[in-house]
C-alpha cells in the first residue's frame, strides 16, 4: 500500500493502517489526525509539518524520519523507534513517549528532556 492509497482510504473515513510500510514516504504537511499506524515502517519518511494529533504510532519505526514542526499532540509513540529522527519544533503536548527509543543523533527541540518522558536512550 502506498501513501496515495492511504490518503484515499483516510479521506473515505478509514483510520486503521497497522504495520503498513511507508519507508521514505513524502508526507510533508499531511493531514492525518487520529490515524492508526501502529507498528508501521516510516523510516526515513518526511513528515515535516504533518498534522497527526491523536494518532497511534506505537511501535512504529521512525528511524531517521523528519518530524520537524509536525503536530504530534496527544500522539501515542510508545516504544517507537526514534533513532536519528528530527523532532525539531515538533508539538509533543500530551504525547505518550514511554519506552520510545532515541540515540545521540535524534534531534529534539531546545529544552526537551527525553528522560522525563520515560524514553530509552540506545548507545550507538
Amino acid at each position: 500500500m502506498d501513501i496515495y492509497e492511504i490518503k484515499r482510504r483516510y479521506a473515505a473515513g478509514e483510520r486503521y493502517f497497522p504495520g503498513v510500510t511507508l519507508s521514505r514516504a513524502r508526507l510533508i504537511a499531511a493531514y492525518l489526525p487520529g490515524i492508526n499506524l501502529w507498528g508501521a515502517n516510516l523510516s526515513e519518511a518526511n513528515l515535516a509539518k504533518a498534522k497527526l494529533w491523536g494518532a497511534d504510532l506505537s511501535r512504529a519505526n521512525l528511524a531517521k524520519a523528519n518530524l520537524t514542526r509536525a503536530n504530534l499532540s496527544g500522539v501515542k509513540l510508545n516504544e517507537a523507534n526514534l533513532r536519528g529522527a528530527k523532532l525539531n519544533n515538533a508539538k509533543l503536548y500530551g504525547a505518550n513517549l514511554t519506552g520510545a527509543y532515541y540515540d545521540e543523533s535524534t534531534r529534539f527541540s531546545r529544552g526537551f528532556d527525553p528522560v522525563s518522558k520515560n524514553m530509552r536512550k540506545l548507545e550507538i
